[in-house]
């Protein structure tokens, strides 16, 4: 901020700095900034997911690695599928969506914790390391799909 500005003065330059877009403008916009759907991103967690668990039982020739893995990965996948649902059928206002967001949010982190802690009864002999990798890696695929999305 300029020394010789107060809050108020910047304020009213930035007021004054901001332009409408025309519609022309607004839709070279859109076409530049294409909407990314959250259902690729959970598409390529699945696959990242199953990747995760062949390599996983090639490398390891262990079933109870392999097994572990893919709880992981589904430590990732069910609980994105659910916010991903949550969130698709939520449209409503701008404050309806925020709170949409933080409530499906917390539902997803619940669910991961949920799932975390009935790993020993669903997985007999888990390998909590391999568990591990199998959500590191998965959730990574969150990054992938971003970096991969259209035309970057």
């Amino acid at each position: 901020m300029n020394k010789d500005m107060t809050p108020e003065t910047e304020t009213e330059v930035e007021e004054n700095d901001f332009k409408p877009l025309s519609a022309e403008e607004a839709q070279e916009w859109r076409k530049r900034h294409k909407t990314f759907s959250i259902w690729r991103i959970v598409l390529a967690q699945v696959l990242v997911g199953l990747i995760a668990v062949l390599v996983a039982w090639f490398l390891s020739s262990k079933s109870q690695i392999a097994y572990s893995v893919a709880y992981g990965a589904l430590s990732v996948v069910v609980p994105s599928l659910v916010f991903a649902r949550g969130l698709a059928r939520g449209r409503g206002s701008a404050g309806g969506a925020m709170v949409g967001l933080f409530g499906w949010e917390l539902v997803k982190i619940l669910l991961t914790v949920a799932m975390l802690v009935a790993a020993p009864r669903i997985v007999p002999g888990v390998s909590w390391l391999a568990l591990l990798i199998g959500m590191v890696v998965t959730m990574k695929a969150y990054w992938i799909a971003l970096l991969l999305r259209s035309g970057r």
